[in-house]
């Protein structure tokens, strides 16, 4: 027997009545996000969806269902692990020991010094060196980071910010002492400014030279790297932040706009330049609203790009993203269960139609991952991909109730967000006045209020405690030789380069700070004349300047 939507309507309120609801279980039935959430979904929550409009085809307009017609039918996602610590030779030889085991795609992850622009034997660098991540000074470090390792034949992603050009050059040239020219090169760097005035606070410049520098990064991306992305924008920090879901899906979209109309601004054709544009997520552990975001996300700039710019590239409507494991989801207690979380988080992602994916290792919240905790982690997305049969079929849960209502809900709240950010003045205006880190701290709040009433259950940590508990895993331990070793590196590559070559390098990355040149190719120049990281970037704080964030109460 068919059922009309009202026949619908009335035969649930029917059912509702014979719900128990007197036994349900004392917690609060919401997403991680706070959401709300139906005891049940039915035809009448998706009445006004239009399949062609809304859910459409793999590869087609809205790309709601994935960018590509056959997805992981064609290829499967790429496998990325977040991987650097200690010295160059260090983060060398674990990447060549994750390459050797099946891993797709480099990831490199730079030691908090190297982050902020600042060289390894800078004073303030001092405790830091190659803790968080690999050091790199100059060059040399980077001819070091990637030895033996063809950059014509790997995909690498960088995950750096203020001095993101910085590093891109360092890159350049590594390739070029291997013969391998621009153009070949493929992979990702992440560059996104935005999000770091948002949530994760490493920026040098203030937002107007930060955006000039990003867009003269577009532009020789457009000409020189067709195979490169620029930037990867991130939501990922907002998340880890303490932001809602939603609050990640709007935010970090809303910043893709901004640099979408920088670019423009700049005079790049957004057929040309946004097609190299890439997105950067994360995966929490509530599952059917992370599938609706990446669903939303794709859907609301696909819509974006078409109906307010004007693009006619189907590339340039298409987002691709990268995902990553929550790493705030992640306890130090009960470590082990980590590798559980991570796996449900990574089989979000690819029902989501992740593009790449990271997931994080069981130790990350103890330590730097281990050599074993992180083959357990690439073993994960291993086992999805190739025994799980999740691969097999392209968006599995499209139809289902409660995935395209909530896909709806996201959007919706993601409009509001846009609308409300619109009326602060824009990104940087609304980042000026606060918004975007009271919005992330009020939700950060709420949700700890929630932890703390035991509405919300994290295991090991507010419930299912082990008292006294001993923690058996192996950790990685940086030696404190690194630091040593590295600022030895650094003050051998100035006493060794030529000093008239990196003084006329320095003149010259000023003077296009200056007139408004293109940076790039006077980055270059530097980087080849072994100019340190932390000699462009305080050349370039003469000129533009250092940011201070505005006191938010």
């Amino acid at each position: 027997m068919k059922y009309s939507i009202e026949e619908v309507k009335k035969r649930k309120k029917e059912w509702q009545k014979q719900a128990d609801t007197d036994k349900l279980r004392p917690v609060k039935f919401t997403t991680v996000s706070a959401e709300p959430i139906e005891m049940l979904y039915t035809p009448d929550d998706v009445e006004n969806v239009d399949f062609q409009n809304d859910i459409g085809f793999p590869g087609e307009f809205p790309y709601t269902r994935g960018i590509h017609h056959t997805m992981y039918r064609g290829k499967l996602w790429t496998m990325r692990q977040f991987a650097g610590f200690g010295t160059p030779e260090d983060s060398n030889k674990r990447y060549h020991y994750l390459l050797e085991n099946g891993q797709t795609g480099l990831s490199v992850a730079f030691d908090l010094p190297t982050l902020m622009g600042r060289d390894a034997d800078d004073p303030l660098s001092e405790g830091e060196v190659g803790v968080c991540g690999v050091s790199v000074s100059s060059l040399a470090d980077m001819e070091i980071l990637f030895k033996e390792i063809p950059l014509d034949k790997v995909s690498t992603s960088m995950t750096i910010n203020a001095p993101a050009a910085m590093l891109q050059a360092f890159y350049i040239a590594v390739a070029e002492k291997q013969g391998v020219k621009p153009n070949k090169l493929r992979g990702t760097i992440q560059n996104d400014i935005l999000k770091e005035y948002i949530a994760q606070k490493e920026w040098i410049y203030p937002p107007a030279p930060s955006m000039r520098i990003i867009t003269d990064m577009f532009a020789y991306t457009v000409k020189e790297m067709p195979k490169w992305n620029p930037i990867s924008i991130s939501g990922y920090h907002i998340r880890e932040a303490g932001s809602t879901a939603a609050q990640e899906l709007a935010f970090t979209l809303a910043d893709g706009f901004a640099y979408v109309e920088a670019g423009i601004a700049a005079g790049l054709n957004i057929d040309e330049f946004v097609p190299q544009l890439s997105f950067f997520f994360n995966s929490h552990l509530d599952f059917f609203e992370e599938i609706a975001k990446y669903r939303a996300a794709r859907r609301i700039w696909a819509k974006r790009m078409r109906y307010k710019y004007g693009a006619k590239n189907p590339r340039t409507l298409a987002l691709r993203f990268h995902t990553q494991t929550a790493g705030c989801s992640l306890t130090a207690q009960q470590p082990e269960n980590n590798i559980v979380r991570t796996a449900y988080q990574a089989l979000a992602a690819v029902l989501g139609g992740t593009q790449s994916l990271h997931t994080n290792s069981m130790d990350e919240t103890l330590a730097l991952p281990s050599e074993k905790a992180v083959t357990i982690a690439l073993r994960t997305q291993q086992i999805l991909a190739y025994e799980t049969g999740v691969a097999n079929t392209i968006d599995p849960l499209a139809g289902s109730y409660f995935v395209e209502n909530l896909t709806n809900k996201m959007e919706e709240e993601a409009e509001r967000y846009f609308e409300k950010i619109d009326s602060l003045g824009g990104v940087i205006s609304a980042i000026e006045q606060g918004f975007f880190q009271r919005e992330i701290a009020d939700a950060a709040y709420s949700y700890q209020r929630e932890l703390d009433r035991k509405e919300k259950i994290i295991v090991g940590v507010n419930e299912y405690v082990q008292e006294n508990e001993q923690i058996k895993i192996p950790l990685l331990e940086i030696s404190k030789d690194v630091e040593t070793k590295q600022r030895q590196r650094t003050a051998d590559v100035r006493a060794q380069r030529s000093k008239a070559e990196a003084e006329r390098a320095i003149f010259e990355l000023r003077q296009a700070a200056e007139d408004s040149s293109n940076l790039m190719p006077k980055l270059l120049q530097a980087t080849r004349s072994y100019v340190t990281l932390g000699e462009m970037c305080e050349t370039l704080k003469e000129v533009f300047g250092v940011y201070e964030e505005p006191v938010v109460f």
